[in-house]
């Protein structure tokens, strides 16, 4: 199981996100989001655009799977972008992310 998209499946379920572009954009501009979730497989455009939303609003932001995944975790289909609204959630799914990248860290070391 994906820790991380299960995480962020619950943030939907409390309501904590914002899904898709346009909302997602809406949250930062707000100063609701704590964190942006850009698919890896997203745009190039839509890439830059947010991670130019995220460093000058100084929101955390990571790319993370699919469109598939994050409209499959989402309950919509083929979602590019996912803001986080709950400071404790984004925090949740950053320490996932972390965790996630040291392992492939120590296993490439080996």
């Amino acid at each position: 199981m994906d820790k991380i998209l299960n995480m962020i499946g619950l943030a939907k379920k409390a309501g904590k996100v914002a899904v898709g572009s346009f909302l997602a954009e809406k949250a930062v501009r707000d100063g609701n989001a704590y964190l942006l979730v850009v698919s890896e497989d997203a745009a190039q455009n839509i890439k830059k655009k947010f991670t130019n939303s995220s460093a000058y609003y100084e929101i955390d932001y990571m790319e993370y799977g699919t469109k598939e995944t994050l409209g499959h975790f989402t309950g919509y289909d083929n979602i590019a972008v996912v803001a986080v609204t709950d400071a404790g959630f984004a925090k949740a799914i950053e320490d996932k992310y972390t965790k996630l990248e040291e392992m492939k860290k120590a296993a490439e070391n080996k």
